[in-house]
């Protein structure tokens, strides 16, 4: 049952970090006429949603956890362009927005792998 409620919650959190991904790129595009960084990040941004979505249906416990360690490797990417917007000043790091951005991804890393964890247990027993 704690997984299920997880799973409820990252797929909120995950939505949401994606829809904040998308307000983001279209900010850099607009107004900082950034395309290429802003465009990776818009990538791996939405896919974290979109493989947290394809596991609940997944065909396997094993399914469900590739998904998920998908999920895991995307949001930190998503980090990673975060970083490397802040480093190349497109983002100021002492931005609300960009703490909140990058607080949302430490969460969401550290829900998967709660969830990727306990669901190996689970699969081993």
């Amino acid at each position: 049952m704690k997984e299920e409620m997880k799973s409820n919650i990252i797929l909120d959190k995950s939505f949401e970090f994606a829809v904040r991904v998308v307000k983001l790129y279209n900010y850099l595009c607009s107004e900082k006429k950034e395309y290429v960084l802003s465009k990776q990040l818009l990538r791996c941004g939405t896919s974290i949603g979109a493989n947290v979505n394809e596991a609940q249906s997944g065909q396997s416990k094993a399914d469900f956890i590739a998904k998920m360690s998908i999920a895991s490797k995307e949001v930190r990417e998503s980090k990673y362009w975060i970083n490397l917007l802040i480093e190349t000043g497109y983002l100021n790091k002492e931005d609300k927005h960009t703490k909140s951005l990058l607080s949302d991804a430490e969460e969401i890393i550290k829900l998967l792998a709660s969830i990727v964890k306990s669901s190996q247990e689970r699969n081993k027993g």
